[in-house]
């Protein structure tokens, strides 16, 4: 592994560097976007239960503000619940802006990485056909060894760069398809509560959110 990291050249480093990064970003964001910890299940149900026992204050609003991105959503349209409806609306849209920018942390390095290693595979690949081209130059084809050095360099980054960059394409598309999910999932039960609240129904239905 280390020969043919050596073999690669110093561009062999940034894809590496790459490499590293994009795996401790999918490992992040695979546990930090689980949908039990961004949308509780019937954490809805239970602070509706809550607003009819009349056991709705400022600790279990802070309480609900802390517990995860949908409970923050929801307490800030607590927060305005005895206001009008566009102003309770208003508020749960510019904190959800806030947690939305949240989800999405560290997702655009992940797609830059996608996008650049298998560019610096390519620069890897044109600095060998330069070097082989240079020893056909000054040495002719008479130096096999020499040769096969650039065409080695050639082949191993650009190998490397697409082992980087296909399955960090890949992670970046998954987690931005869960982001989306988990917004949608968000605005429906933000927007079930404002509605229970200012139509008077009895009790707003929870969405159903997967582990």
């Amino acid at each position: 592994m280390l020969e043919t990291v050596r073999e690669g050249g110093w561009l062999m480093l940034p894809i590496l560097l790459c490499s590293v990064i994009a795996l401790g970003i999918a490992l992040e964001r695979l546990w930090t976007l689980r949908s039990s910890r961004i949308c509780p299940q019937h954490l809805l149900a239970e602070i509706w239960l809550w607003i009819k026992n009349g056991e709705l204050d400022a600790a279990r609003i802070e309480y609900l503000r802390r517990h995860s991105p949908l409970g923050n959503i929801l307490a800030a349209g607590l927060v305005h619940r005895s206001d009008s409806r566009a102003l309770m609306k208003e508020s749960i849209e510019d904190i959800g802006r806030h947690v939305v920018h949240e989800l999405e942390r560290y997702l655009n390095t992940l797609g830059t990485i996608a996008g650049i290693s298998p560019l610096l595979g390519l620069l890897g690949t044109v600095l060998g056909i330069m070097k082989v081209f240079a020893v056909i130059t000054s040495q002719g084809t008479a130096s096999p060894q020499v040769l096969s050095g650039g065409i080695a360099e050639a082949l191993i980054t650009t190998a490397a760069g697409l082992t980087v960059a296909i399955p960090s394409l890949i992670a970046y598309r998954y987690f931005r398809g869960k982001v989306d999910d988990l917004v949608v999932r968000m605005e429906a039960d933000a927007i079930k509560l404002v509605e229970a609240l200012h139509s008077g129904k009895a009790e707003p239905q929870h969405s159903r959110s997967g582990a």
